[in-house]
């Protein structure tokens, strides 16, 4: 919780203007903004990430690599878990309350004339945005780590003209915005490839692939791609985690210790050392990153609300999956990665998503399912989605609570009403906003 005032009136200020998925796609208002002030994104390097699903985790990766490479680091990335101030992040923390107020007043009299303008005011995300770049130019950063919020083509952060763009895996989400097939998706993700860029591109279905390529040609960059010029050569489960072993651009990296779950995550450490490599400076040599830089970097990533632990004895993972893709890389994880013999799971999640899509993959995994709503406007109501999920996991696996207090607790319970909390786990998804919530109650955050 905030104790500085001045802060809470910047975040209520910036929360209370249209949210991040508005519907007036275009760069028209922030490149006015960035204009009015001087173009602080031209002031350092990018590595712009955009994707469906592993944004978060690989941005995460590529900071801690380029950080150990003794870089000054600024990491842009949404949504946030518990405080606006995470999405801006130098030298691997987030913005003080102090710095994030002094650099929105900065920029507050250029958002006010960027305001008054135009018909349409900034959105939340522009603001954001702005904030962040004006950040980054003023401390100043070597490189900026950037996630898009949306899309690509015209969300906010596409004004800049990154070194390397990522593109993590592309699957159906956001259909209202984005199109509902990969195709249109990739369109949209594709636009972040810039002239003279590196695409560095996750493995993506046959469809994304093809328009990722065509807007590599079009725009004469260069590519490396998982599967072909980089990927994981092995993976195995480690306490904690999993070892693996990657093909980088450059060579090979062995025995590394990654702290996460899932081998959708040993992808992302593959997308991440493959743009570290393409961001290396050309008279840096033709041979790979320093192994043990690697292995120090990868060792030390944590990426809170993906599978985290947040309790033992019954063990309680808190997961951010919101997208049919992303729960069924989650659900794969933890069925390949825990060895639960008995699993109970928590449910809340965004109206406007594809509830059937996302309920499909925990169906086999979960004993029961508790479903509740999260804090956020869009969560579907508790009775809604508890008949969605009985038309999926049958009406005696499901139980509701009206909140996730009480979602919790009736969950705890479920799991270890055999006596033998050892072998029981809690599985708490659905959303980002059901991942921040579950923590903030789990472990007082």
């Amino acid at each position: 919780m905030t104790t500085n005032p001045d802060y809470r009136a910047v975040e209520e200020s910036i929360l209370a203007r249209t949210g991040e998925a508005f519907a007036n796609p275009t760069l028209e208002r922030i490149a006015g903004l960035m204009d009015l002030l001087g173009q602080p994104q031209r002031g350092f390097r990018v590595i712009h990430i955009t994707g469906t699903n592993g944004k978060t985790s690989t941005a995460r990766m590529i900071d801690a690599l380029l950080r150990e490479r003794r870089l000054r680091v600024g990491r842009y990335t949404s949504p946030h878990l518990h405080t606006m101030r995470e999405r801006i992040v130098i030298d691997g923390e987030p913005v003080s309350e102090e710095r994030f107020v002094a650099a929105y007043n900065d920029i507050r009299p250029y958002i006010e004339m960027a305001d008054a303008s135009g018909e349409i005011p900034l959105s939340y995300f522009e603001v954001l945005t702005a904030t962040a770049y004006a950040v980054f130019a003023d401390a100043p950063v070597d490189v900026a780590v950037v996630e898009v919020g949306l899309g690509g083509v015209w969300d906010a952060t596409n004004v800049v003209d990154a070194d390397v763009a990522v593109v993590t895996p592309i699957s159906i989400d956001h259909t209202r915005l984005l199109g509902d097939t990969v195709e249109d998706i990739a369109e949209e993700k594709a636009g972040i490839i810039k002239p003279g860029s590196i695409a560095v591109l996750a493995q993506q279905p046959l469809p994304a692939a093809e328009v990722l390529l065509r807007r590599v040609s079009e725009v004469g960059a260069q590519v490396a791609r998982e599967g072909l010029e980089f990927g994981v050569a092995h993976r195995d489960l480690a306490v904690g985690g999993q070892r693996i072993a990657l093909k980088g651009l450059r060579g090979g990296y062995e025995d590394l210790l990654l702290p996460l779950f899932g081998a959708h995550q040993a992808g992302n450490a593959a997308v991440a050392v493959a743009a570290v490599e393409a961001f290396a400076a050309p008279g840096e040599g033709d041979d790979r990153l320093d192994p043990e830089l690697v292995a120090a970097a990868l060792a030390a990533v944590e990426s809170p609300g993906r599978l985290e632990i947040v309790r033992t004895s019954p063990t309680v993972l808190v997961d951010a999956a919101h997208n049919p893709a992303g729960m069924a890389a989650s659900a794969a994880a933890v069925e390949a990665d825990f060895g639960f013999t008995r699993l109970v799971g928590v449910l809340a999640v965004m109206a406007d998503k594809d509830i059937e899509g996302i309920l499909e993959p925990l169906e086999p995994l979960l004993d029961t399912v508790v479903v509740t709503r999260n804090s956020a406007r869009r969560s579907m109501a508790p009775d809604d989605l508890a008949a969605a999920a009985a038309a999926v996991f049958g009406p005696d696996r499901v139980r509701t609570a009206a909140r996730m207090d009480d979602a919790i607790d009736l969950a705890l319970a479920l799991a270890e009403e055999d006596g033998e909390p050892s072998g029981a786990g809690v599985l708490i998804t659905g959303s980002v906003v059901t991942a921040g919530d579950a923590a903030h109650l789990i472990k007082g955050e």
